[in-house]
């Protein structure tokens, strides 16, 4: 079923989808979003990419690194706030602006209660509100966390800076005095570690985003399958698409954000959209003009014709 449907990856500096462009998933050159807040700058790869834009790469080095060879996914994002963000303050996750409980496949009760006990214990949310949300703080959420160096603005990065050698992978740590804020707290050098750590609110707000600083984190896992639509987690998997009629496929939405939990402001959004290949094929008619005449605009493609 997963063949007949493809995605599409779009990102901007709130929900308005109006604000957004189409994110070059597995791309070198990453998507930047600048806002009143400060500065983003996002790179989303996916394992065996099946989507938009046509030509996409399937895959990037970055899932022959180490540390990467069993994840299915990633979204890593350097930001640049322009005034303080507080620890505890900084969420990431998931929300939607409908109601999703009719669409839950069954045994996502079992399913969200094991993410929270294996995989994000700081998890927190309603999934079966009228704008159901999933947040956990990003101090113990996020993959990974580097404090790096003061920055106005986000500069072009050098090598070595907090990357391994293909460029592409961000690790956890700091550079220059950033590693003197992570001693002066006691964040541990490890990420596992650090995670548990800003499980505890007090330590939360121990850490504050300062303004002009650059923080480089990493959001990863090996249970979200895009290629198979599917969440597949230690025991069981789910296709996903298998629970969803037609009409809820044509317009399915994933969507992260990072925002503030105090002020509710958003700082970036991030939507995986789930396209079926007709739709996709109409869209492509309506560009070109052709408003669905016979000839070219009756084409559909296959998943093959996007190589």
């Amino acid at each position: 079923m997963a063949e007949k449907y493809l995605l599409r990856v779009s990102a901007g500096p709130g929900y308005d989808q109006s604000t957004h462009g189409t994110v070059n998933v597995n791309s070198a050159e990453p998507f930047h979003v600048s806002s009143r807040w400060g500065e983003a700058r996002l790179h989303v790869r996916i394992r065996n990419y099946r989507g938009l834009p046509k030509g996409s790469p399937k895959t990037c080095p970055y899932f022959e690194h180490p540390l990467h060879t069993s994840d299915l996914y990633s979204i890593s994002f350097d930001i640049v706030p322009k005034a303080r963000i507080p620890g505890n303050d900084l969420l990431f996750g998931n929300d939607f602006d409908e109601p999703i409980r009719n669409r839950l496949p069954p045994g996502f009760e079992k399913a969200f209660k094991l993410v929270k006990w294996v995989i994000d214990p700081g998890l927190e949310g309603d999934p079966y509100a009228d704008e159901p949300y999933l947040y956990g703080p990003a101090l113990s959420s996020l993959n990974v966390l580097r404090v790096c160096k003061k920055s106005r603005l986000l500069q072009p990065l050098e090598a070595g800076a907090g990357r391994s050698p293909d460029h592409e992978v961000v690790e956890e740590g700091a550079e220059d005095d950033g590693e003197v804020i992570r001693d002066a707290i006691g964040i541990p050098k490890d990420a596992g570690a650090r995670k548990k750590f800003f499980l505890n609110e007090a330590n939360r707000k121990l850490l504050d985003f300062e303004a002009d600083r650059l923080y480089r984190m990493d959001f990863f896992n090996p249970y979200l399958d895009f290629n198979a639509f599917a969440l597949k987690l230690p025991g069981f998997s789910i296709p996903i698409l298998s629970f969803l009629d037609a009409r809820e496929v044509k317009s399915h939405k994933l969507r992260y954000v990072l925002k503030n939990r105090a002020t509710g402001e958003v700082y970036f959004v991030v939507v995986f959209t789930v396209l079926g290949l007709e739709d996709v094929a109409k869209e492509e008619a309506a560009e070109a003009g052709q408003k669905g005449t016979p000839g070219e605009a009756d084409f559909v493609p296959r998943a093959d014709d996007l190589d």
